[in-house]
């Protein structure tokens, strides 16, 4: 019954995202946002916005301030797409028939050629008596529709015509006459409509359905208060085995025992943070060999118990018979209890709880049957984890290495991990099937099969993995059990409704993983953004006061590169592992200016420029003097000359484009098998051995956008192993953020910034380059050791991708479904 009751409020839930998406005036969102631009500040759109806090008092206060951040969101994909689109598409169509519910209109509309224009289930299309941009005036007679599902060239639409509505109140409603011309021409069979594909809503409406569900959650109150009251015990903490005991405290270091441990103390919430290179995945595996053979502390406890008890000197075996005869008549003679009868309708019947005849402890490699959804925001972050599954295996009690039974879920695996995605183990079974898989595919019966055999398949998967979003999708809420465990990758990344979709499917147990001071949640709405829908659950939670596991011992970076981060946002709490000096040791360190840190200040360069129409900059200056470091670099160490082992950055996209086409000028081949050049949000995770990284801003008073993001400057900085070469205006960097001052003046206090004037060529003059020539470390060179160094493995270099980005200066990060990029240069 609590189900079915879930169930209803779900839909309710659902009903209300798309009464009040779909009453909205397409023309007046443009015009809104065209006039926040002019005004060059932000506001909400007729609607009283608040900041997200720390803590909050009530679901509705919660929801008060949640809810019209996330519309503003669906407002600005709704903007975005109109701006990145260089001509309107729109496709004829004509209305086959029409039928009411709810009061929801619900045409079905044929298309004239369902090839001119891809439309998907759950997509927001425009759907308008005649093409915008025809003639003088503007359409009068034009609404939102959603798409219920479509076949071929038929598409159910959904629209929403009652009228708008008053600050999202639903029983607020104003007629509009917009919506209802709208209403007699939907119902007339033929009528011919013009219909524009918007974007698609199902990332957002499950994120909506979550965050409006709230109150559902068993540990709703920790969420609201984000306070430390979920006190422990030994009875409620779990245990491990001697063997996998040893195992993890051999294979990790102690900070992420620490960790792994603060799991096992069955805390609802679990926070740990992973700086660049400080074993995040490698944490992550040894949380799920843990997670997965732990048992209750009480075993434990109630076997030392039996072991210190005080015992009496042994009996003589006569003695022993004659206490035995007493304790067990039954056995020489009747049973007592035989003796007494039933009376007053007793049936002599006594049950029992049912723990009596149930062992504790179970001889299996699993004890207890804990079911484990690990999430991640993007698609790569969590093939990340996949792969590493996959390659290592976890560990049982007895410190055996195994592959469980995994499955991932959702769209666009990697083909390293191919083998274990839901669809390719649902055709794998198929295959394997019986004979008359094709009269059951004449009858329809497939897809059936397929449904059927996708619920086996989870049910029997002891980790499940799944991006955010999709762990909203309907596959989940077929589950015969839900999760004990939840485990987020990269929860810095994700705005809070997005956490908190996995969290819906039921669990006891949340362990968040990330780093808030690396790169943030993609929010695309500037109006969201100023009022905090981008910090994370994990930054509220760590704002808020509540303890979090750091990660410290780092593996990933030269200590040169490593102290001035460690300084900066870390408080001075990383250390480096064994041998790291050692093995990022690297011969072109015998030159100050390719050391493990350097910044060349262009000074006398040109100010950045914005190429028209695009909201990006570039730097022509520096993209010249970026290609004279990588032609000098490999000339003298052809081992880079590979697209793994060398990476140029920038935080702005078309920096990125003018790069690799200078790239093509300059060299002749393209960029992409010798060097990887990208922004720095598709390099968030990733590291290389050499790192070039272009800042762009330059000027006197503009300021650097959103190079100011001190979580942008800090992936820029560490996705190097033995050097980091950063290239930009250090006057204009100085002024714009006092992190970068810091930084600059760090260079200047370790004679390591370099000033750089034109011609730039003569800076990497024979005679110049003798110069900085470090003549002590000639006798200490080393050669270039294996290129994966550490715990943590740079696994995602193999299976990021790793092509064009998209156009946006969020590069790599997409969306989690339908392969949107949100994001801009917001500067």
């Amino acid at each position: 019954m609590a189900v079915d009751k879930n169930k209803l409020e779900e839909e309710n839930c659902i009903l209300r995202f798309y009464k009040i998406v779909l009453s909205w005036d397409y023309l007046r969102i443009l015009n809104e946002y065209k006039q926040n631009s002019d005004k060059k500040h932000v506001s909400g759109s007729g609607v009283e916005l608040k900041e997200v806090k720390n803590t909050y008092k009530d679901v509705d206060e919660y929801l008060d301030t949640f809810e019209p951040l996330l519309f503003e969101e669906v407002k600005a994909q709704i903007v975005q797409v109109k701006e990145q689109e260089e001509e309107t598409e729109w496709q004829a169509a004509i209305i086959a028939e029409c039928s009411e519910i709810n009061g929801f209109h619900l045409p079905m509309v044929i298309r004239d050629n369902s090839d001119a224009l891809s439309i998907s289930q759950n997509d927001l299309v425009l759907l308008s008596t005649k093409k915008f941009g025809e003639g003088k005036r503007l359409p009068t007679t034009y609404a939102f529709a959603l798409v219920e599902h479509r076949q071929q060239d038929n598409i159910r639409l959904r629209l929403h015509l009652s009228g708008e509505f008053n600050r999202y109140n639903t029983d607020d409603v104003r007629t509009c006459p917009r919506l209802l011309n709208m209403v007699p021409l939907v119902t007339e069979v033929k009528k011919l409509f013009f219909v524009m594909k918007i974007c698609s809503l199902s990332t957002i409406v499950r994120e909506y359905v979550a965050m409006r569900s709230i109150s559902s959650l068993p540990f709703k109150d920790l969420v609201l208060t984000a306070a430390d009251i979920d006190h422990t015990n030994d009875d409620r903490g779990w245990k491990i085995s001697r063997p996998l005991t040893e195992y993890i405290e051999c294979n990790h270091n102690k900070s992420q025992i620490a960790a792994i441990y603060a799991g096992l103390s069955r805390k609802t919430f679990v926070l740990i943070q992973g700086p660049p290179g400080t074993g995040k995945t490698q944490t992550i595996l040894g949380l799920l060999s843990a997670i997965l053979h732990a048992t209750p502390a009480r075993v434990h406890t109630n076997k030392g118990k039996l072991d210190d008890i005080k015992r009496a000197p042994e009996l003589p075996i006569q003695e022993k018979y004659n206490h035995w005869d007493k304790a067990s008549p039954w056995l020489a003679g009747i049973n007592p209890r035989d003796m007494i009868m039933p009376i007053n309708g007793d049936d002599g019947f006594f049950p029992t709880s049912g723990n009596e005849m149930k062992p504790e402890v179970v001889n299996s490699s699993r004890k207890y049957r804990v079911r484990v959804l690990v999430c991640a925001p993007s698609n790569s972050a969590l093939d990340e984890i996949v792969l590493r599954v996959l390659n290592t295996g976890i560990r049982d009690e007895s410190d055996r290495a195994y592959s469980p039974k995994i499955v991932r879920i959702g769209l666009k695996p990697h083909h390293s991990v191919q083998a274990v995605s839901m669809d390719y183990l649902v055709e794998q079974k198929l295959a394997g099937g019986d004979s008359q898989a094709g009269d059951k595919q004449n009858q329809g019966g497939v897809a059936k099969d397929k449904d059927n055999i996708r619920a086996s398949i989870l049910d029997e998967a002891v980790i499940v993995f799944s991006t955010l979003s999709f762990s909203g999708s309907a596959l989940f809420s077929k589950l015969n059990r839900g999760f004990d465990v939840v485990i987020i990758d990269e929860a810095a990344q994700a705005v809070e409704p997005a956490t908190l979709v996995p969290l819906a499917n039921g669990c006891k147990q949340v362990f968040l993983v990330g780093d808030p001071v690396q790169l943030p949640a993609t929010v695309i709405s500037p109006v969201a953004e100023k009022f905090g829908y981008g910090m994370s659950l994990f930054k509220r939670f760590q704002q808020a006061g509540y303890p979090v596991q750091m990660l410290k011992t780092q593996y990933r970076m030269h200590p040169e590169i490593r102290s001035f981060p460690s300084r900066e946002f870390y408080n001075e709490s990383l250390e480096d592992g064994p041998d790291v000096v050692v093995q990022t040791k690297r011969s072109w360190h015998d030159f100050r200016c390719f050391g493990p840190f350097c910044f060349f200040d262009i000074h006398e360069g040109k100010e950045e420029s914005q190429p028209p129409g695009s909201g990006s900059w570039v730097n022509e200056d520096e993209v010249e003097f970026v290609l004279l470091i990588y032609g000098k670099l490999v000339s003298r160490y052809p081992e880079l000359k590979t697209s793994s082992r060398l990476a140029i950055i920038s935080p702005y996209r078309h920096q990125v484009k003018l790069i690799r086409k200078k790239f093509r000028t300059t060299f002749g081949v393209d960029s992409d098998k010798v060097v990887d050049i990208n922004t720095v949000d598709g390099f968030q995770g990733r590291e290389k051995d050499v790192a070039i990284f272009s800042c762009v801003r330059a000027n006197k008073d503009k300021g650097i956008g959103f190079v100011k993001d001190f979580r942008r400057m800090n992936v820029g900085i560490t996705r190097a192993r033995s050097s980091v070469l950063v290239v930009g205006s250090a006057s204009t960097l100085k002024r714009g953020s006092d992190h970068w001052k810091n930084l600059v003046e760090s260079a200047e206090q370790r004679n390591v910034l370099m000033k750089v004037s034109k011609p730039y060529t003569e800076f990497f003059s024979d005679a110049n380059l003798n110069s900085m020539e470090v003549v002590e470390s000639k006798s200490e060179e080393l050669e270039d050791p294996p290129e994966d160094m550490g715990i943590d493995l740079p696994i995602n270099v193999v299976i990021a991708d790793q092509g064009e980005p998209d156009d946006n200066d969020w590069g790599g990060y997409g969306g989690e479904e339908d392969g949107e990029d949100f994001g801009g240069d917001f500067d």
